[in-house]
């Protein structure tokens, strides 16, 4: 599966030119993209990157890559992200790492987003992985009542669970909030449940990622394949 992961990571290099202002993911297959990207620059490639974590942060100044923020930038050429599961349409489910909230800002913030995975990440409908919402905690009781009619009024359910860290404490994300991870199996209208989500005052982000995405290359045991958004 790793080997998938690096195929894809570096099938998307093929759209990185000289000079590009570049969107980092978060996660085990953009760790790889940033790993390569990495070896290009140390061979002469000049770009400069967003990370969508600290993690991701961390990796790219391993590797010598030049970083910069979107305060002191407007717009990235490109952003190579991850996800947990693309839909036909390149509809997302992302924030399996935790990273939603600064992935999501990046990938509105560029002209293009690359999504990229191994096959296994491909859906007819997007909702057999837990999708992620971010929340504040404060009226957390009273955000996962909005959350649940919310699913209701888009006639999907499931349990709903606050993600715990590896230490059994509640897991916290770069920006301080907490996720709420919903198992809701299949989404079929994930572009309104998206909205009605977005509208709850104690969700701060949520892991429906509509839009977004232009291409997606996923790597799979026949080889590469690249989808466009149509």
């Amino acid at each position: 599966m790793e080997a998938l992961k690096r195929q894809a990571a570096a099938r998307a290099l093929d759209d990185v030119r000289d000079g590009m202002k570049l969107g980092l993911g978060t996660g085990s297959t953009a760790k790889h993209f940033v790993a390569l990207l990495g070896e290009r620059v140390r061979a002469g490639l000049k770009v400069v990157g967003v990370p969508t974590s600290e993690a991701t942060r961390a990796d790219a100044e391993r590797w010598g890559i030049a970083l910069t923020s979107l305060d002191e930038i407007d717009r990235l050429d490109l952003t190579v992200d991850g996800a947990d599961e693309i839909d036909p349409q390149l509809n997302l489910i992302k924030g399996g790492g935790g990273a939603l909230l600064r992935e999501k800002i990046v990938a509105a913030a560029s002209d293009r987003m690359i999504v990229i995975a191994d096959e296994s990440k491909w859906v007819a409908a997007l909702g057999r992985f837990p999708l992620p919402i971010e929340v504040i905690p404060f009226g957390l009781a009273a955000t996962q009542r909005a959350v649940v009619q919310a699913f209701a009024e888009c006639a999907v359910s499931g349990q709903m669970a606050v993600r715990k860290a590896r230490d059994g404490h509640v897991f916290v994300t770069d920006g301080g909030h907490w996720i709420v991870d919903a198992h809701l199996g299949r989404i079929e209208d994930a572009p309104r449940l998206a909205g009605l989500l977005g509208a709850i005052p104690g969700v701060v982000e949520h892991g429906l990622f509509i839009g977004l995405a232009s291409t997606a290359i996923l790597a799979g045991a026949q080889g590469i394949r690249v989808v466009e958004r149509q």
